[in-house]
């Protein structure tokens, strides 16, 4: 967490005026996209204004930054939870039915993702994404007994199921994203049985 002024730690009421402004960009950029938010928006949103959003936040890319790791990081303890939760079989249907679900019950926080990314420099690399399913790959294939796969290729694959699916749902919010999240995990399972 940043410190308050003068290298200070932040008070309590930093602290929650902090959190408060990270749920508004979170808002902004849900609604109005990356381009669309503006530190003014923000500050009429939490209903302070600019000079006092600039007070906790150098910039708009610092504010935005923020929001999109607060939601990365609800993302990682719910998808982390519902792995470690799971036998070493299951962790990577697990993982996509947790990826799905969370973002399913969460579309702001799936727009702030896009936007995020697409907008600022939150891009991450991607083999920071597809590293982490292609371990759980290996070891459900070593769990099982089966004769092994390119967990690189399959991670991938299994990713862009999972931007799909959830697109989808932005797209259309009648899609049946529980059900699709079941489709994608017996395919999964198919693939590390093999």
């Amino acid at each position: 967490m940043a410190n308050g002024r003068e290298g200070r730690p932040p008070t309590l009421t930093e602290r929650a005026r902090r959190a408060q402004l990270i749920e508004v960009a979170i808002e902004q950029v849900a609604e109005h996209g990356y381009a669309g938010t503006s530190l003014s928006r923000i500050a009429d949103g939490a209903g302070i204004t600019k000079a006092a959003v600039l007070y906790h936040f150098s910039s708009k890319d610092a504010v935005i930054l923020a929001a999109y790791e607060h939601v990365l990081a609800a993302l990682v303890e719910t998808v982390g939870a519902a792995v470690d939760a799971a036998g070493d079989a299951g962790k990577p249907a697990a993982y996509a039915r947790a990826m799905i679900g969370h973002l399913r019950a969460r579309p702001r926080h799936t727009r702030m993702l896009i936007e995020a990314v697409t907008g600022t420099a939150a891009e991450r690399a991607p083999e920071a994404r597809w590293r982490p399913l292609a371990g759980l790959l290996d070891g459900a294939v070593r769990a099982r007994g089966g004769a092994g796969i390119d967990s690189r290729t399959a991670a991938l694959a299994i990713g862009g199921a999972i931007d799909a699916i959830v697109a989808e749902r932005l797209r259309d919010p009648g899609y049946d994203t529980a059900a699709a999240a079941e489709v994608l995990a017996a395919m999964i399972d198919t693939w590390i049985t093999r």
